[in-house]
């Protein structure tokens, strides 16, 4: 069981990171900065049901994100409907803990309104490449974390679904997505039933650069990660053992090195071309 932090924000990051930035509390701080740093990941839930219009409120905070060129290519689909729920949760039937959830929302990127502006205002289409997905995708990616972060200061607890994508085409065909819209991630939401996960993350010296992008020290560093997470925060099982038998100890590197060593969304890419983007 990891330890919990201690009370300061500084020692939030440094249980956090191992390691702690620079001391700087900022005077207009109102306690976001130490929220963000101590904030949970939560995959089990009261089942206290969560008020439709809690819901949409969450959502109109979470579209007022930052959107690249004010294009707004994201949409969110909140899943109610009970059957459609269940072919949702059957997708992911190693994952209980998902069909325990009160509430289920598929987070979205949408090119398909821009390319309507085109048609209605009979202007050419000259970006229809990589950029055009791309822009799309990184502004649902937005709104889904500032949703997070909205639903979890309003006392809910989540968990993004990076899976959908694992069932990206059955996904679109049960939201009824249209050409040039598809799922980014799903997202898990519920009144916490536990105190959550407090996830380590790498040290700050791997992951913040200045002025130049920098990996000395990367392999100490990270084997040191390695260390802390196998003390603090040991991974319930191992990958793979079938193949690549068991090590101790087991930390982060080994558990991301096994889960891609095989292949995964392999398909994803045909489905992305098949809504009609060219990622040329």
């Amino acid at each position: 069981m990891a330890r919990e932090p201690a009370k300061t924000l500084r020692d939030h990051f440094a249980y956090r990171f191992g390691e702690a930035p620079p001391a700087h509390d900022p005077s207009g701080d109102d306690g976001t900065l130490s929220y963000l740093a101590r904030r949970r990941t939560h995959r089990k839930y009261s089942e206290r049901p969560v008020p439709p219009a809690l819901i949409e409120t969450l959502a109109a905070a979470a579209l007022c994100a930052p959107t690249k060129s004010d294009l707004q290519q994201r949409d969110i689909v909140i899943v109610r409907n009970p059957s459609l729920r269940d072919g949702i949760d059957a997708l992911f039937p190693e994952d209980k803990w998902i069909a325990a959830a009160p509430a289920f929302l598929v987070f979205c990127g949408n090119n398909r309104r821009q390319r309507q502006l085109h048609e209605w205002r009979r202007r050419p289409f000259a970006n229809d490449h990589l950029d055009a997905f791309f822009n799309a995708a990184v502004d649902a990616a937005i709104v889904l974390g500032t949703f997070i972060i909205a639903a979890e200061r309003a006392g809910l607890g989540c968990c993004a679904i990076s899976a959908v994508r694992d069932h990206a085409s059955r996904i679109s065909d049960l939201l009824g997505l249209p050409d040039h819209v598809f799922p980014v991630a799903g997202l898990t939401l519920g009144w916490p039933a536990g105190e959550g996960t407090v996830a380590l993350r790498l040290p700050l010296a791997v992951t913040v650069h200045e002025d130049r992008f920098s990996e000395a020290g990367l392999r100490r560093r990270i084997d040191a990660y390695d260390l802390r997470r196998a003390d603090l925060q040991p991974y319930a099982r191992q990958r793979h053992t079938e193949e690549y038998g068991t090590t101790t100890p087991y930390g982060w590197s080994e558990d991301k090195a096994r889960q891609y060593s095989k292949p995964q969304r392999a398909d994803f890419g045909a489905f992305v071309r098949s809504k009609g983007f060219r990622l040329d």
